[in-house]
């Protein structure tokens, strides 16, 4: 299983590509997509989808998955997530991507044991699981995400087997 983990925001959005093969998890590719403040938003908008588009072109991931929104009071910041969120949520759908969404909890409870793991404890967890530094704590956030979706494969695959019956 290939997948695309996604950390979305509008000035730093985290990817991170990994494939997971039994108990073995390998960082295929990952980074930080940046846009200026000093942009305008429909332009922020359209890099972090074409920068997005470009990584799910290259890497051939096969599911993606992404920080869900969690409440912020509302605020500039929370607005551009959500909006960011929109245009990255796009890029998955425009290249068929199935699209999971985990909380910041959940993924930090995948990959420390605790959801509510610090940036520090997650950083340092991503690297000693997959052999990685991430660079930033956007794409170290990414990786997390992927790796709680690969972990949660097998209860994701029980459930759509029972529901068939």
């Amino acid at each position: 299983m290939i997948v695309l983990g996604i950390d979305p925001g509008l000035a730093n959005t985290g990817y991170a590509v990994v494939r997971r093969a039994g108990s073995r998890t390998e960082v295929l590719a990952h980074g930080t997509l940046r846009t200026a403040p000093s942009t305008a938003t429909e332009q922020r908008l359209l890099a972090l989808h074409e920068g997005l588009s470009g990584v799910i072109g290259e890497t051939g991931a096969h599911e993606a998955a992404i920080e869900a929104f969690f409440v912020h009071p509302v605020s500039t910041s929370a607005m551009g997530m959500a909006a960011a969120r929109g245009a990255l949520l796009v890029s998955c759908a425009r290249s068929g991507l199935p699209v999971s969404e985990y909380t910041p909890t959940a993924i930090k409870q995948a990959v420390t044991g605790s959801g509510r793991a610090g940036k520090d404890q997650v950083r340092a967890m991503v690297a000693r699981l997959t052999g990685v530094e991430a660079g930033t704590d956007h794409a170290a956030d990414a990786i997390a995400a992927a790796i709680c979706h690969c972990a949660s494969g097998p209860l994701r695959e029980a459930i759509r087997i029972r529901g068939r019956r």
